[in-house]
């Protein structure tokens, strides 16, 4: 896909929207048996993220959910861990603003940022979620074009175009050092520096 992407030139945003939910049974999406939420959520948009041209801007989507994340970042492959979907759930929201914060630190050209779009009524969040589904596109489409000088930032966690503090876990450059390592690691994927 990542080929495909680049034969049509240079993007000015990528957003990385694609996810499995926190229902999700134990299912092995790849050859080397990684769960098919971390395959998903967390490896795709680092691949991407490396194969891609380096667009003008990154966002990527997360969940309120990151903040319990696991930010010991041991076992991602829950080969030793019992699974609990929700926990693999919010595990992979937490790489995904590591991955956004990482790549704003390394790639200074590009702004790279996480949002969460609230808990909305579709089929992941359920049709009692109280947030806004008109709402919750808008952050996505603000990050990725808008020239408001609260918009062109990096390194940044926003909900409802406002920031919003992260998992502190998410600041902490080792972390991020060693999500990327462990993305290459499954994945044989390299990261450029920018």
């Amino acid at each position: 896909m990542a080929e495909q992407v680049n034969a049509l030139s240079s993007f000015d945003a990528v957003i990385h929207n694609a996810g499995i939910g926190y229902r999700e049974p134990r299912r092995i999406a790849t050859e080397d048996g990684l769960p098919h939420v971390i395959a998903v959520n967390t490896l795709a948009p680092y691949i991407l993220t490396a194969l891609v041209q380096e667009p003008k801007r990154l966002v990527y989507l997360s969940s309120g959910l990151h903040k319990s994340g696991d930010a010991s970042l041991k076992d991602l492959a829950w080969e030793r861990r019992p699974w609990q979907g929700q926990q693999a759930y919010s595990d992979t929201k937490l790489h995904g603003v590591l991955l956004a914060f990482a790549i704003a630190r390394r790639w200074t050209d590009v702004l790279s940022n996480a949002l969460e779009p609230g808990w909305l009524a579709t089929k992941m969040g359920g049709a009692g979620a109280p947030d806004d589904l008109e709402a919750g596109h808008r952050t996505q489409v603000w990050l990725a074009v808008s020239d408001d000088p609260a918009a062109t930032v990096t390194g940044e966690y926003f909900y409802h175009m406002q920031p919003r503090t992260p998992n502190s876990a998410a600041r902490d450059v080792g972390r991020q050092g060693q999500l990327l390592d462990a993305c290459k690691r499954f994945s044989g994927v390299d990261l450029p520096t920018s």
